[in-house]
């Protein structure tokens, strides 16, 4: 499969070291250019590109950028990606980085205030794992207590086809409703850090709070 990956920080760069090594073809991006990404790319095999390079022909992106920089991504972003292209965001609203941002204070789910800015769906995906975790938890499917990852989302076929690619990175999901409900997997809720199984998974997104804990609020 075609990934092309948005942000080549911990996520991003483990996402493409694990992506690579599964065999799909990876492209990968970051806000400093391609020439930055040089290491990576002969560690792993993916090609470097520039942002507005990173979705052509791809059939997930993955935006993983600090969500102060994702109104500067670039217009017409995912223009040249396949036809029905999965967006997979991993994005959280930290205001002690991205300053404050009204809507999501004022109760929009932090992805959905991404879809609108990208104008494309999106699936809320890794936003609460460990990047190291992507590298070194990865069971085989069927191992008992496997790590889960919540994933939300509005389209069902999109949210199956992240599913997929979690479970052969070697983790459980569990779905984690439409992207109104993404808040449920935000900073501070029970399944944020969690490394539980499955079951665990559903316990903390069931017994999630929309009300923003302080240290996520500016």
């Amino acid at each position: 499969m075609k990934i092309g990956i948005i942000g080549a920080g911990n996520i991003g760069g483990n996402l493409t070291r694990r992506l690579t090594a599964l065999g799909h073809e990876v492209s990968v991006a970051n806000s400093r250019g391609p020439q930055t990404l040089t290491a990576l790319a002969e560690e792993t095999g993916a090609t470097p590109v520039t942002a507005s390079e990173a979705a052509k022909g791809a059939q997930v992106v993955v935006v993983t950028v600090p969500l102060k920089a994702v109104p500067d991504l670039p217009a017409g972003l995912l223009d040249g990606a396949a036809e029905g292209v999965t967006v997979i965001d991993t994005g959280n609203y930290y205001p002690q980085r991205d300053g404050r941002i009204a809507a999501i204070e004022d109760g929009l789910p932090e992805s959905r205030w991404t879809e609108q800015r990208i104008g494309h769906p999106v699936i809320k995906a890794f936003n609460g794992t460990y990047a190291q975790d992507i590298l070194d938890r990865g069971r085989p499917q069927g191992t008992p207590n496997r790590q889960a990852l919540p994933v939300a989302g509005d389209d069902p076929a999109a949210k199956q086809a992240v599913r997929d690619l979690i479970d052969a990175l070697g983790f459980d999901t569990v779905d984690g409703g439409g992207l109104d409900d993404s808040w449920r997997q935000q900073p501070g809720t029970p399944v944020y850090g969690n490394r539980g199984d499955a079951d665990a998974i559903t316990k903390g997104l069931a017994e999630a709070s929309p009300e923003r804990t302080a240290e996520f609020r500016a």
